[in-house]
């Protein structure tokens, strides 16, 4: 697979791993703004606006856009979250330059008061919807105890109030200054002509505005909160742990990545034997989450009420182990294979392909082969697993638990 690389004259990347041998092109523009860049008064705006996004401009409807896509019989979707906003999908190889005209015309939309208007209360509906998912309210609650006071601890989806309050005046002015070309990347991956991608880009996004949206990076935070949030309609006690993690620019997040792939895989893990195997929990998981300039490790486990002080005893049990003793060498190299194989299946989809391509170019600014990376992960040895849980020191934890419990 070949990599190229091309920087229009506004400031705009286009980036492609080119794959000759497969039958797909994956395209999508990935814009480095999310939940962390909003302010107050626009709590929610990135996601708000992702929607937005597909209502149309003065070329083309919300209907134009549906019927358009489903003709090339592209897969395609667009995804927001803390730090990008990604609008992405794969077509036949044929259809490279239809598909990317409609991803061109996708990102300067009308952002008609009606529409907005309309899509508010959809975003509303989204909000309660997902007040009905535990574990998505113990991930929330989660982040804004871990991360008090820093950007990260935003809702992705905002706040009721805040939507509510949420004006197309203010959206529009967040629109006008985070989708800069400075904050895009364009990035190709499978079957994809690099030089029509950059011709095509050239004519169409050239007069897009050019400018920098830049980030606050405020340090990581250190926090040991505890919160009990009770809900007697929940038939299950959901725990949330919230522990330090390397960035994703630091060189020990494959290590972190092990080591949550060791604790806490969903199958062949030391939770899994400690909690799910003895049937003390039906989920136990571990979860690494590297970000711009800070990370975390997200525990999670879900369990009857009665065994929900023991399952928390456990995994505090087992975390201290880890810390102390490291994997065996079966469990790393079981761990490697594992994230290898997930790594190298998921490569064989242009469309798997692209977001690895975008989220390294988003958080790196380089590109890294799949042979690399896997090579960078195949080389961390027992010591360095053991090394990040010491510094990044998984016992200083934020808390989080959801279910009919007063206290745990």
């Amino acid at each position: 697979m070949e990599f190229r690389e091309h920087k229009l004259e506004n400031g705009l990347t286009v980036l492609a791993e080119m794959n000759p041998a497969a039958a797909s092109a994956a395209q999508g523009f990935f814009i480095r703004t999310g939940s962390r860049d909003e302010t107050p008064e626009v709590w929610g705006v990135s996601h708000f606006l992702e929607h937005m996004m597909f209502k149309g401009n003065e070329q083309r409807t919300a209907h134009d856009f549906n019927l358009a896509f489903d003709g090339l019989g592209a897969q395609y979707n667009a995804a927001t979250s803390q730090e990008k906003t990604v609008y992405y999908g794969a077509v036949l190889a044929e259809h490279q330059h239809e598909f990317l005209t409609l991803l061109c015309d996708l990102l300067r939309p009308s952002l008609r008061q009606d529409d907005f208007d309309v899509e508010k209360q959809v975003i509303l509906d989204e909000i309660a919807l997902y007040e009905d998912q535990p574990t998505w309210r113990v991930y929330r609650e989660l982040m804004a105890a871990y991360f008090d006071g820093h950007p990260l601890g935003h809702d992705v989806l905002g706040t009721i109030p805040s939507v509510t309050d949420m004006t197309r005046d203010g959206m529009l002015r967040y629109f006008q200054r985070r989708y800069v070309s400075g904050s895009m990347i364009l990035v190709g991956a499978g079957n994809v002509n690099f030089d029509a991608m950059v011709a095509q880009a050239e004519g169409v996004a050239e007069t897009w505005p050019t400018a920098l949206a830049p980030r606050q990076h405020p340090p990581a935070p250190d926090h040991r909160d505890q919160r009990v949030l009770t809900d007697a309609d929940l038939q299950r006690q959901h725990i949330g742990i919230m522990s330090p993690a390397p960035s994703e620019q630091d060189e020990q997040r494959y290590a972190a990545e092990l080591a949550c792939s060791i604790l806490g895989d969903v199958t062949n893990s030391r939770l899994f034997y400690r909690l799910i195997e003895p049937a003390i929990a039906e989920d136990a998981q571990v979860i690494y989450e590297g970000l711009d300039g800070v990370g975390a490790a997200f525990t999670y486990v879900s369990c009857d009420p009665a065994k929900a002080s023991e399952a928390l005893g456990l995994v505090r049990q087992e975390l201290k182990t880890f810390q102390d003793g490291g994997p065996t060498d079966a469990e790393l190299a079981a761990a490697k294979n594992k994230l290898a194989s997930g790594a190298t299946l998921a490569s064989e989809s242009p469309m798997r392909r692209l977001m690895g391509v975008g989220n390294d170019w988003c958080y790196r600014h380089s590109y890294t082969p799949l042979e690399e990376s896997i090579q960078e992960l195949m080389v961390v040895t027992r010591q360095d697993v053991q090394d990040v849980t010491r510094q990044w020191d998984l016992s200083a934890v934020s808390l989080v638990t959801l279910g009919p419990l007063e206290s745990l």
